[in-house]
């Protein structure tokens, strides 16, 4: 690990005060740490708290004169080796997506050649928003800028759903482990979220999927520069931005969108959705109406998407995953083995607040020669691992194919 400058942006937000737990984690670990607030962030939390635990003065004001006079703020923009804004508001994101330099924040990210890294942090609806999005999309299009987070789950105002800065630990443990573009210029399709089997117009079969895995692992890959296809089954959670979605609704529209994008040109396919297995045997025209106290219900095997893209000719490397509530490495080697897969990821979904629906995960993943446990950590910090274990077996197999591997990296 290689101790670095890092001028750490706080903007305005009750997030503000996990900030101050991310100061003492990076100076722990041997980092120097300058703190620049913006006038927002001061009405959450006080200059002397980051200046205590920093050891720095605080800069709040672009217009100061004592440090203006030598330039102060390209001093500290030349200085930092990592610009870090967290948390970073819709407000400032859309100021910085803009290019704008107002204050004393977005004039240091104008003017460093650093990398600048954002942790947003705002209520749900405003992250879904529209024209957030867009300046999301401006801002992941920038080479100097990426996005970590945001998380999902309970927020200050009582609403759930994304918007929740990263913890301090994940953050702290990112900057020490700075992301390489390890599947760039590699085409990625991946699968996610429930199906939805039809009885009638109004009733359908499905499972408690949430997406959350897949969208993680969708937004984890692209970070890693690879091309996504996200294909999607019905979620409640915002497209990820640069990423393509293909919504689909049955295992039959799973299989038919994922043989296209895959006759479109894949490298790797993830396979997280949680297909179902069965459908009923008929779809009723009309509403079935309730007439009788016992009702049978017909069923018939769905295609396996998964198994049939493995079992392609020149089939991309494939992954699967494996939701399993006893006997988990029987079952999911097993499976990797029946389906010829080249890895296989396995969760335990009897354990509570784990898998699905929820923000954390722990899993097993499997290859042919060898396992690794990940976990118990949140589904954004597991796909970012994934990603790269996936990588690392993925190159593997080109080098045993004989074919080139991409080992381009970018800075933390």
């Amino acid at each position: 690990m290689s101790q670095k400058r890092i001028l750490l942006g706080v903007t305005g937000g009750i997030a503000a005060y996990k900030s101050a737990e991310l100061v003492r984690l990076l100076k722990k670990r041997g980092h120097e740490v300058r703190v620049v607030m913006t006038h927002g962030a001061e009405a959450f939390v006080t200059p002397l708290t980051f200046q205590a635990l920093s050891g720095e003065a605080v800069r709040t004001s672009l217009l100061d004169p004592a440090a203006e006079a030598g330039m102060g703020h390209i001093e500290l923009a030349k200085w930092a080796d990592l610009v870090l804004v967290a948390p970073a508001s819709a407000d400032f994101m859309a100021r910085l997506a803009q290019g704008m330099a107002d204050d004393l924040l977005t004039t240091l990210c104008s003017a460093t050649e650093s990398p600048i890294i954002l942790a947003p942090a705002m209520n749900q609806a405003m992250w879904n928003n529209h024209r957030t999005q867009r300046n999301v999309g401006l801002l992941e299009s920038d080479p100097q800028i990426a996005l970590w987070g945001p998380d999902q789950g309970d927020q200050a105002c009582g609403d759930v759903g994304p918007g929740r800065m990263l913890e301090p630990q994940d953050i702290a443990d990112r900057v020490d482990r700075p992301a390489a573009k390890v599947l760039a210029g590699q085409r990625v399709v991946i699968t996610a979220g429930p199906t939805r089997e039809p009885i009638d117009p109004v009733r359908y079969i499905t499972n408690h999927s949430s997406g959350k895995m897949g969208y993680a692992l969708a937004m984890a890959a692209h970070a890693a520069g690879a091309d996504v296809t996200l294909i999607s089954g019905p979620v409640n959670l915002p497209a990820p931005a640069g990423i393509k979605v293909v919504p689909v609704i049955t295992a039959q529209d799973m299989l038919e969108r994922s043989l296209a994008a895959v006759d479109g040109g894949c490298d790797i396919f993830i396979a997280t959705a949680a297909v179902a297995d069965y459908r009923p045997a008929q779809c009723a025209d009309q509403k079935v109406k309730k007439s009788k106290d016992d009702m049978s219900l017909a069923l018939v095997r769905n295609p396996d998407t998964l198994a049939a893209i493995a079992a392609r000719n020149q089939a991309p490397f494939t992954v699967g995953f494996a939701a399993e509530t006893n006997d988990l490495v029987h079952y999911a080697t097993d499976k990797m083995q029946r389906k010829r897969l080249n890895m296989i990821v396995a969760n335990d979904v009897s354990k509570p607040d784990l898998g699905f629906n929820s923000d954390h995960n722990q899993v097993t993943v499997f290859w042919p020669d060898g396992q690794q446990c990940l976990g118990p950590d949140t589904k954004i910090t597991l796909a970012g691992q994934l990603v790269a274990l996936i990588a690392e077996q993925f190159a593997q197999s080109l080098r045993t194919q004989g074919k080139p591997t991409n080992s381009s990296k970018v800075k933390s």
